[in-house]
């Protein structure tokens, strides 16, 4: 079994879909070792996106990832990190296969529902940043 760091982020969440991208997690078979609601902070943000730092969209991210509630999760299945980056779909919605999450809940490119770790190094990091082992069930 592998586990891997996902977020319902904040549009998604203000759009009532949490509910709905949850069921979708169950229904792929995944399960929830962890899951939180949490208002990130401009600088939670910034932390978490640090390897974003550089990048010309870095502060609009963190904006956004700190505007409203989102729900971070600690999914595991087997080969979990590819198949919830499949589940996912594209980074841009406009882009994303059809019954996608991303397709279904994103609005474009830089709100698109939900996030999901890219290695397990990258999952090890996001994992530890809102999850302490013993909250890890």
């Amino acid at each position: 079994m592998e586990r891997t760091f996902a977020i319902i982020k904040p549009d998604a969440f203000a759009a009532g879909n949490a509910g709905k991208i949850i069921a979708r997690i169950y229904e792929e078979g995944f399960k929830i070792v962890g899951m939180k609601k949490l208002f990130l902070s401009r600088k939670e943000a910034e932390g978490f996106y640090y390897v974003h730092r550089e990048r010309p969209f870095f502060g609009e991210l963190t904006e956004f990832m700190s505007r409203g509630p989102c729900i971070v999760m600690v999914l595991e299945a087997a080969d979990a990190i590819n198949r919830w980056r499949k589940v996912m779909g594209a980074t841009n919605p406009e882009e994303a296969e059809a019954g996608t999450l991303r397709k279904e809940f994103g609005t474009f490119i830089g709100e698109n529902a939900t996030h999901g770790s890219d290695a397990p190094e990258t999952a090890a990091f996001e994992i530890s940043y809102f999850f302490s082992g013993l909250e890890l069930l």
